[in-house]
């Protein structure tokens, strides 16, 4: 009885937890995401010019668990990230056009210079606490939700 009990309990609150999320307005500083997993909700800065992205997340030395940072291109293109000066292990999360993740790689290695390339229709990158996206259940065919993703299979719009 007592298992049955903090099952319930955690599918509670887990269906609360996604209805905020799925509730939340756009904003610049949200990113939401849904999927088969529920949906979360993440604090992002955003680097939207070259030299935001190029700093990204270097010299950052920790982050609070439902933070991130979301990186914008102007189109889908092939991309590139390295661990060069980053001091934390990231989830990278990489979106094509409508926000449709096609792509996790989970766990990347702090000053790791190894490129971890996206996919070839790459338009949005968020970089997460390592191992957090597999702890959601983040993953490909996963929607993103924010005002920079025009288009978007889950638009700000509803």
């Amino acid at each position: 009885m007592g298992k049955r009990i903090v099952s319930l309990t955690l599918l509670t609150v887990s269906a609360l937890w996604a209805g905020a999320a799925q509730a939340e307005t756009c904003r610049e500083d949200r990113l939401a995401l849904r999927g088969d997993f529920g949906a979360a909700s993440f604090r992002v800065e955003v680097a939207d010019d070259a030299a935001e992205r190029a700093q990204g997340l270097m010299h950052v030395e920790e982050m609070d668990r439902f933070a991130g940072m979301l990186f914008v291109y102007d189109n889908p293109q092939p991309v590139a990230f390295w661990m060069r000066n980053t001091l934390i292990p990231l989830d990278l999360i990489f979106a094509d056009a409508r926000g449709v993740v096609q792509k996790v790689h989970a766990n990347a290695v702090p000053h790791d210079e190894t490129a971890i390339p996206g996919t070839p229709d790459t338009q949005y990158v968020l970089e997460i606490n390592g191992g957090l996206a597999a702890r959601l259940g983040i993953a490909p065919g996963s929607e993103m939700r924010h005002p920079a993703i025009s288009g978007a299979a889950w638009s700000c719009a509803g």
